[in-house]
């Protein structure tokens, strides 16, 4: 078994470097996404609560419409 290579320290600190920007940059990047997404899923939720009110307003309008005599 071959022993382990010494990593340079430049490489070491570049990685280190690389490593907490990325976290920076992620957590960044969230708290602008963050806002974005709510506003969009309050405007889903609004949505979705009006296709529901127009679903049930159609379903009594075909069965106040199916109630018929000849039945």
């Amino acid at each position: 078994m071959v022993p382990p290579v010494q990593v340079s320290p430049l490489i070491k600190t570049a990685r280190w470097s690389a490593l907490l920007i990325g976290l920076l940059y992620g957590k960044q990047r969230y708290d602008y996404l963050k806002p974005i997404a709510a506003e969009e899923r309050r405007i889903e939720e609004e949505e979705k609560k009006l296709r529901e009110e127009r679903e049930r307003i159609y379903k009594q309008l075909s069965e106040a419409n199916s109630d018929t005599i000849l039945k």
